[in-house]
């Protein structure tokens, strides 16, 4: 399968923002739910809404990737304390939905360099997976920079959110991928290498999550934490053969559903390209951003973002 460098930088924004819309209305729900509601693949009605979620509407996991992107090209390159800005004013307008850790950290007052290790000193709890959720539009934008500069961007992104080096890891490790993906190479056979970039007190949670043998049922967390995500959305492009199957395979899991597949989503989309993506959940996807002066974003505005970012 020959798919063009830009097919898979669309892919992998507009698919993790195609993942996430598509899941939001089954989180929380148990597994099979996606599957027992919409049995037959690519019979459609699937971008349903539901759960406070219009049919189409991306959540904070794609809404935080868009303020990451924004940023990344404002500032021609990482300008930590903007980022953080701009979630403290997203997060300050009311989004229907943000993480409890992120949410904690973002209204703390304190500054932008110390936020997230104040809470996770107080706390001992910063490994959830929203660190990752936000990371499709910074994976793509560092991927011409080569392995070690992805991982450290996707690291720092991180730590202004998240306290624990868990979900600094979790982030560099699909931050490679993504680079892996988007030159062309197989991301699962890029895996044992990649875990060698990691701190070595991560290496075996990662190591176990990741290994091909791995089945989500396995988990010893619940996938909102970021190690279980991250090894869900591997297995769910591991074990099906399209965007489309990987998304439902992700989705049918259950738990964190709209984050899961948003990693799915970027991950298969990056690996199959955005002509992979059914266009009867790119036509109804649309991201409202909190505190940006009432913008949406649709699938068309996303695209030209994921060309912006891959320069």
């Amino acid at each position: 399968m020959t798919v063009a460098r830009d097919a898979r930088t669309t892919g992998a924004v507009l698919g993790s923002a195609v993942g996430d819309a598509l899941g939001a209305p089954f989180e929380f729900g148990p597994e099979g739910t996606f599957t027992e509601r919409f049995p037959t693949p690519g019979h459609g009605g699937e971008m349903c809404g539901g759960g406070g979620w219009e049919p189409g509407e991306a959540t904070d996991d794609t809404q935080m990737a868009v303020l990451v992107g924004e940023s990344l090209l404002d500032h021609d390159g990482l300008e930590l304390p903007d980022i953080f800005r701009r979630f403290q004013r997203w997060a300050a307008a009311d989004p229907k939905d943000m993480g409890l850790q992120t949410e904690a950290v973002l209204s703390s007052g304190d500054p932008w360099d110390l936020a997230a290790p104040i809470h996770f000193q107080e706390n001992q709890r910063a490994a959830g997976n929203g660190s990752l959720m936000r990371a499709a539009t910074s994976a793509v934008y560092f991927a011409p920079h080569g392995r070690t500069a992805t991982m450290a961007a996707a690291r720092s992104i991180a730590a202004l959110t998240h306290g624990d080096r868990a979900a600094w890891e979790g982030t560099a490790l699909f931050h490679e991928l993504i680079r892996v993906a988007l030159d062309g190479h197989d991301p699962l056979t890029a895996i044992p290498e990649t875990l060698t970039a990691i701190h070595p007190d991560h290496h075996a949670r990662y190591a176990t999550v990741l290994a091909p043998d791995w089945h989500p049922d396995q988990a010893t967390e619940f996938n909102g934490a970021v190690w279980p995500c991250l090894g869900s959305a591997v297995w769910s492009l591991r074990t099906t053969g399209s965007y489309e199957q990987a998304v439902r395979a992700a989705i049918d899991l259950g738990g964190d559903t709209d984050t899961v597949a948003a990693v799915t989503g970027a991950l298969a989309g990056a690996v199959y390209g955005a002509n992979a993506i059914p266009a009867r959940w790119t036509e109804p996807l649309h991201v409202p951003l909190p505190g940006s002066g009432g913008r949406i974003l649709r699938s068309a505005e996303l695209t030209a973002l994921a060309h912006e970012l891959a320069g």
